[in-house]
């Protein structure tokens, strides 16, 4: 492995560990979910939030295109039948589209596919770098599920996250979903900077409270 990958990887594990705090307010509410509930993890990456998910006994289902880390999330949820492990990206439109890859996924393509993302012009990746993976596209995915009720949505999408919640509030399926945590990445791409905030103030005149762009 080059030296520069392994320094990153080395600081992005100790950053983690730094600010992440003991309890937050999604560990709570997945210590809320119970056998009949419906929890959905967008970039569920390796499992590391899928599997506290499973443990509760809810109705998981945990989306990641990336294949070397999808390869882990299944391993990781092995033992849970109550999670449907999906090896596809959420879009806002059917078809296949490019995954681009972290610029260091070949030293160790696990622990930089958390950088992967569809959205061109992140930092960390390079644009002629890539797979092309299925899309599902989410809005039908919710529709899908019969007017049953999302306790609770984790979404990590490396940028996709904007596209996708828009489209939630256009079609009134947030009115469907208890929590939304999402990890917004307007700092690593710059062209997300105005959507983003724009996002924050359509939540703030809908009063969508329950949609938090604040996680980790």
């Amino acid at each position: 492995m080059r030296l520069l990958a392994f320094l990153r990887r080395w600081e992005s594990r100790r950053r983690d560990r730094r600010r992440r705090p003991e309890v937050t307010a999604f560990d709570e509410c997945v210590a809320r979910l119970g056998p009949g509930d419906i929890a959905i993890d967008c970039g569920a990456n390796v499992g590391k939030f899928t599997v506290p998910m499973a443990k509760s006994g809810a109705e998981v289902y945990a989306f990641e295109p990336n294949p070397d880390a999808y390869a882990a999330l299944v391993r990781a949820t092995a033992g849970y039948p109550n999670v449907r492990a999906l090896q596809a990206a959420a879009t806002t439109g059917p078809g296949q589209v490019k995954l681009y890859l972290h610029r260091y996924s070949d030293d160790d393509p696990v622990h930089f596919s958390t950088g992967s993302t569809l959205v061109a012009g992140k930092r960390n990746v390079r644009e002629d770098h890539y797979t092309m993976v299925e899309g599902i596209p989410f809005a039908e995915f919710i529709k899908g599920l019969g007017g049953r009720r999302v306790k609770l949505l984790k979404m990590d999408v490396e940028g996709a996250e904007v596209g996708l919640l828009n489209q939630l509030l256009d079609e009134g399926l947030h009115e469907r979903i208890d929590q939304v945590f999402a990890e917004v990445h307007d700092r690593q791409n710059r062209t997300l900077a105005e959507p983003t905030r724009q996002l924050r103030e359509r939540l703030a005149a809908l009063g969508a409270s329950h949609i938090r762009l604040d996680w980790r």
